[in-house]
């Protein structure tokens, strides 16, 4: 495969994966590059897409190639998936019995420098109009997606929502859930799904609290913290030794971190990359220690908690 046609398919697999989400009927290719779709829904039942695919660039015919797609990019592939968007927008309509619009279709494609190498980096954005249903005091996300959606392998799905707004309830449960929800890859979904169901919060007046009562939450506070003190509730692993790594697993542990801190915003906490990598902690805090004297990370210390957060350049 020459590079031309191995950037043609950042916009094929594109158009393949997000026809599903009309109900076309394609089988996408296995990607050669990680693909991260983040939903920003709006609260007037509107979205905001960005597409983004990012492939290592490891020598200058890379480099090469993506440039000429670069220049190819506005007026090959943009119109492309100009057009696939909203014809995609225009049958999800028609199944949901509401009115929807794409519009706003831009695209981008830039070389990045980070810590683990060169990336070529495309991102697709749009605005989705009438992407979600409005339900009285609620969002309900889901029908636009008529014949269901399919993540690829090192693919992720970030739906975000209002602010105001808390999820009543998803379907599938998301992978991980904050501030958003987050759906990984390989996985198919089906029709209407991912299905989330939004409420928005109801202000609560400030009413003045009894003194005891007060009183009463500072005792429990501090009976909780002090036992969470007795028991060494940290992520130091110092007392736990130290696993021995090849510098393989070494390199492939510390590129999944950093792959994830690069899905979430650039910082998480040291426990939750423990736990959502299902690594061992003492593994998880080897590569940590190695990443920090490369200059990749820095760990800012959040009570007895680490905050695991990527070095800008």
């Amino acid at each position: 495969m020459n590079n031309t046609t191995r950037y043609i398919r950042f916009t094929m697999t594109m158009c393949l994966i997000l026809a599903l989400a009309a109900g076309v009927s394609a089988a996408a290719p296995a990607p050669e590059y990680t693909t991260t779709y983040t939903i920003t829904v709006m609260e007037d039942g509107g979205a905001l897409w960005q597409v983004e695919y990012r492939t290592p660039l490891e020598s200058d015919t890379d480099v090469a190639g993506f440039e000429e797609y670069t220049r190819d990019l506005p007026g090959l592939y943009l119109p492309q998936v100009q057009d696939l968007m909203q014809r995609s927008a225009a049958q999800a309509s028609v199944a949901a019995s509401r009115p929807m619009k794409v519009s706003n279709v831009n695209g981008d494609a830039v070389v990045q420098l980070s810590p683990t190498g060169k990336y070529g980096v495309v991102i697709y954005s749009f605005s989705w109009e009438g992407f979600a249903e409005k339900t009285g005091t609620g969002l309900a996300i889901g029908d636009a997606f008529a014949g269901g959606l399919y993540l690829a392998k090192d693919s992720t799905l970030i739906i975000r929502f209002p602010e105001g707004y808390t999820v009543t309830s998803a379907e599938p449960a998301s992978d991980q859930q904050r501030d958003s929800l987050i759906w990984y890859g390989q996985r198919s979904f089906a029709a209407g799904e991912p299905r989330v169901v939004l409420e928005k919060t109801n202000s609560i007046p400030v009413i003045p609290i009894a003194a005891g009562i007060i009183a009463l939450i500072l005792i429990i506070f501090g009976f909780v913290v002090f036992r969470r003190w007795r028991a060494g509730f940290t992520d130091d692993d110092t007392k736990e030794p130290l696993p021995s790594l090849s510098a393989e697993e070494e390199k492939s542990v510390e590129d999944r971190i950093v792959r994830f801190l690069t899905a979430n915003s650039g910082e998480q906490f040291q426990s939750d990359i423990v736990r959502l990598l299902g690594l061992p902690r003492s593994t998880v805090s080897a590569s940590l220690n190695s990443l920090h004297q490369k200059g990749i990370i820095v760990k800012v210390r959040k009570g007895r908690e680490n905050l695991i957060r990527l070095k800008e350049n």
